[in-house]
C-alpha cells in the first residue's frame, strides 16, 4: 500500500484546522454568559435543523460503518444496507411519533424519561447500563476500530500514537459542549460525504481499470454486480443442509426476512428513538426544527450505504481477481473483512487519500465527541446531580461533565491499547450489533409500552429490562446447547469456529418478545392507566405539509430500493 504524501498530509492538515478553528469560534460566539447544563449537554435551543440533522448522521457514521460496514459489505453485500435503510424509516417515526412525546414533557436525558414515566430505580438501572455499554462497547470500538483503519492507511506501525492523536481531537471537540458539536458536525458530515463519494467514485474506476475494461465508474458498478451478483440481494436465502460455511456465515450477520420480523426493527428504532447519544441532538430545540432536522439525516442515511458499503463489494471483487491479497491479510495470512476500506484507499491518488483520510477521522471524531457529551450528560445529570451532589451550582455541573468526558476517553484508550474487549476478531459492526443486542430488547419494550400504553407500570419495566436481557443471554450463549439445531423458535447453524450459533437479530426478536410478555402480564394486575402515564392526543402527531412531503418522498425511495435489489 502506499503511504500518504505530502500532500495527502496537507489535506489533512488543512481539514483539522478548519474544524478546530470553527469550533472555537462557535465556542466564544455562541456561549452564554455564564456556562449552564443545557447549553453545554444540550445546545438548547442553538441548533438549526440542518446542523440537528447533519450531527445526527456525522456522530452515526463512524469507524464502524466506514470500517464494520465496508467489512461486511466484503462479505455479505448490500443486504448489510438494511441498517441504514431501515434506519431512515426508522428516522421517520421518530420524527413523527417519538419526538412530540420527548418535547411536550420536557425529557432531556433517557433516564429522566424513564424517572418521569416510571420511577427513580427504573432511571438509575438504565443509566448504568447506558454508562456501561458507551464506554465499554461504543467507545471502546469506535476508536479501536478508526485508529486501525488509520493505521493501515498511512502504511501500519503507527496504532496506538493514533489512539492518542484521535482522542485527543475528539476531546478539543467534546470539551466546547454540544453546541460545538453540533456545528463543527455540519463540517464533518460535509468531508465525509465528499470525501466518502469521492473514495467510492474511485473504487470503482479502479475496479473498472484492474478488470480491464476502461469504462470508468459506471462500468466498475456493472462489473461489481456481474462479478458479484449474490452481493447485490437484500434477502439472503436460509441455508439449507449441506450449505457452504461462506453462506452459514452470511446469513448468522443478516438472517434474510426473518429479521425484519425481528431485531433489525429494535436495533434501529431503539438506537435512533431511545438512545442519549442521538436524541440529544434534538432534544434542545422545538419541535418543528426537531423533526426538520431528523427527516433531512433520514434523507442522508439513504446515501451511506454507497458510502460505506460499495467499497466494500468493491475490495471483494478486487480480491477475487488476484488484487490486494496483502492489503486484506493479516500477520498469518488469514483474510480481514474490516481492512476491506482501509485497502481500497490505497488505490487513491496524492491528496485524494489526505481527503478520505480526512472523511474517515470526521466520522470517527465526531462519533468518538457525540459519545463522550452522551457519558458525560447521563452521569452529570442522572447519576452525580442526583445522588451525589444535589446543591451543585450550573458551572459545577458543566466542570464535573469536562472531568467526566476526560475520564471516559482515558478508560476507552486503556481499553483500546490491545484491543481487550476482542472488537477485532468479532468484525467492529457486528461487535457493536450483537452486544448492543443484550439490552436493546428490554430497552426498546419498556420505552415503547412506556409511551404508548397508559397501564404500564414501574414494577413492569423493571422486569422488562431484566428479561430482555436475561433472554438475550439465554438465547445468544445457551438456548442451541440446550435445545439442539432446530425448534419452533428458531434455528441454529453451525459457525466458523464450529459452535452453533443463533443469528443474533432473531434473538434479539425473541428477547423482545419475552419481555413485552412479561411487561404486559403485571401491568394488566395494575390500574387501566398508571398514574404516570403520559397524555397522548392525535393533535401531537400531525404533520406539516413540508413534513408530510419529505416522508413521503423517503418512503418512495425505500420502496423504489428494495424492490430494486431484493
Amino acid at each position: 500500500m502506499k503511504e500518504l504524501v505530502t500532500k495527502d498530509w496537507l489535506v489533512f492538515i488543512f481539514y483539522f484546522l478548519i474544524v478546530a478553528l470553527y469550533g472555537v469560534w462557535v465556542y466564544f460566539r455562541k456561549r452564554k454568559k455564564e456556562a449552564d447544563t443545557h447549553s453545554f449537554f444540550l445546545a438548547e435551543g442553538q441548533l438549526a435543523w440542518w446542523a440537528i440533522g447533519a450531527s445526527l448522521i456525522a456522530s452515526n457514521i463512524s469507524a464502524e460503518q466506514f470500517i464494520g460496514m465496508s467489512g461486511n459489505g466484503f462479505t455479505v453485500g448490500i443486504a448489510i444496507s438494511a441498517y441504514e435503510w431501515i434506519a431512515a424509516l426508522s428516522l421517520v417515526i421518530v420524527a413523527v411519533f417519538f419526538m412530540p412525546i420527548y418535547l411536550k414533557n420536557r425529557i432531556y436525558t433517557m433516564p429522566q424519561f424513564l424517572k418521569t414515566r416510571y420511577n427513580e430505580t427504573v432511571s438509575l438501572i438504565m443509566a448504568i447500563f447506558w454508562l456501561f455499554l458507551y464506554i465499554f462497547i461504543n467507545l471502546t470500538s469506535i476508536l479501536y476500530l478508526g485508529a486501525l483503519a488509520i493505521d493501515n492507511l498511512g502504511g501500519g506501525g503507527h496504532f496506538h500514537l493514533i489512539i492518542l492523536l484521535l482522542a485527543a481531537f475528539a476531546l478539543v471537540i467534546t470539551l466546547g459542549g454540544m453546541k460545538v458539536i453540533g456545528y463543527t458536525d455540519v463540517i464533518q458530515v460535509a468531508v465525509l460525504i465528499v470525501g466518502g463519494l469521492a473514495t467510492t467514485y474511485l473504487a470503482l474506476t479502479v475496479v473498472s481499470d484492474k478488470l480491464g475494461l476502461g469504462g470508468g465508474a459506471l462500468a466498475g458498478l456493472h462489473a461489481l454486480m456481474d462479478k458479484a451478483g449474490d452481493h447485490f440481494h437484500m434477502i439472503l436465502d436460509k441455508p439449507g443442509p449441506g450449505a457452504q460455511q461462506y453462506d452459514v456465515n452470511r446469513y448468522l450477520i443478516v438472517p434474510g426476512i426473518a429479521m425484519y420480523f425481528a431485531g433489525q426493527w429494535i436495533v434501529n428504532l431503539n438506537y435512533w428513538g431511545c438512545n442519549q447519544y442521538i436524541t440529544q441532538r434534538a432534544l434542545g430545540a422545538d419541535l418543528k426544527t426537531a423533526r426538520t432536522g431528523i427527516l433531512f439525516a433520514a434523507f442522508l442515511k439513504l446515501l451511506m450505504p454507497v458510502i460505506v458499503m460499495l467499497p466494500g463489494i468493491a475490495a471483494f471483487v478486487l480480491h477475487e481477481n488476484g488484487h490486494l491479497q496483502s492489503e486484506m491479510a493479516d500477520a498469518t495470512g488469514k483474510v480481514m473483512a474490516d481492512k476491506a476500506y482501509s485497502a481500497v484507499l490505497g488505490f487513491l491518488p496524492a491528496g485524494l487519500k489526505g481527503l478520505s483520510l480526512a472523511a474517515l477521522t470526521a466520522a470517527i471524531v465526531a462519533s468518538l465527541a457525540g459519545k463522550a457529551n452522551s457519558i458525560s450528560t447521563i452521569y452529570t445529570l442522572d447519576i452525580h446531580k442526583k445522588y451525589f451532589d444535589k446543591a451543585a451550582s450550573e458551572q459545577k455541573m458543566v466542570w464535573i461533565g469536562r472531568v467526566v468526558i476526560i475520564v471516559a476517553m482515558l478508560l476507552s484508550i486503556a481499553l483500546t491499547w490491545n484491543d481487550l474487549l476482542g472488537v477485532g476478531r468479532s468484525g467492529g459492526f457486528t461487535f457493536i450489533q450483537k452486544y448492543t443486542g443484550y439490552i436493546s430488547p428490554g430497552v426498546f419494550a419498556i420505552f415503547m409500552l412506556g409511551m404508548f400504553w397508559k397501564r404500564t407500570t414501574g414494577p413492569a419495566a423493571v422486569a422488562g429490562i431484566l428479561v430482555g436481557f436475561g433472554s438475550s443471554v439465554f438465547f445468544n450463549d445457551f438456548a442451541a446447547k440446550i435445545f439442539g439445531r432446530e425448534t419452533m423458535l428458531y434455528t441454529a447453524f453451525t459457525n466458523a469456529d464450529g459452535v452453533l450459533e443463533i443469528p443474533f437479530l432473531i434473538c434479539m426478536g425473541w428477547a423482545f418478545v419475552f419481555a413485552i410478555i412479561v411487561m404486559v402480564a403485571m401491568s394488566l394486575a395494575g390500574p387501566r392507566v398508571n398514574a404516570k402515564a403520559f397524555e397522548l392526543d392525535g393533535s401531537m402527531f400531525k404533520l406539516t405539509p413540508r413534513l408530510a412531503g419529505m416522508v413521503a418522498v423517503i418512503l418512495l425511495v425505500l420502496s423504489v430500493l428494495y424492490v430494486k435489489f431484493w
